[in-house]
């Protein structure tokens, strides 16, 4: 090898690992760490809310100020009610919050964790 690293026995040429459990302790300190398969599922959840471009751009407009339906309908580029059905998904999961006044209704982040990962995405 010109590197002038040595092989790893334990691989093979694909790459693959030949040996079913090499660290057994790494690997239990590892697990011990991860989140639980609940919170796992949940964080997937929030991701895939994210993952539909007109709930990025939904979220992305109410990281900056509060709206109101007809308005998030305008910027999303859909009929009040699409962007209904897509608030009502946003809410069943706790991202965004809403408060009446009169007939309209106003929506705002209710969760501090989404503008971080909507900054984070665009990166």
């Amino acid at each position: 090898m010109t590197t002038g690293t040595l092989p790893n026995p334990a691989l093979d040429v694909s790459g693959e690992c030949e040996v079913r459990l090499m660290h057994p302790d790494a690997v239990a300190r590892v697990e011990a760490a991860l989140p639980s398969p609940k919170q796992v599922e949940g964080a997937t959840e929030r991701l895939k809310l994210l993952a539909d471009p007109t709930r990025y751009r939904v979220l992305s407009a109410l990281a900056r100020e509060e709206l109101c339906v007809c308005d998030l309908a305008a910027i999303a580029n859909v009929n009040e009610s699409t962007m209904s059905h897509q608030l009502r998904l946003l809410r069943a999961h706790g991202l965004v919050a809403f408060r009446k006044e009169g007939r309209m209704a106003y929506y705002r982040l209710a969760d501090a964790t989404v503008e971080p990962l909507l900054s984070l995405a665009l990166t």
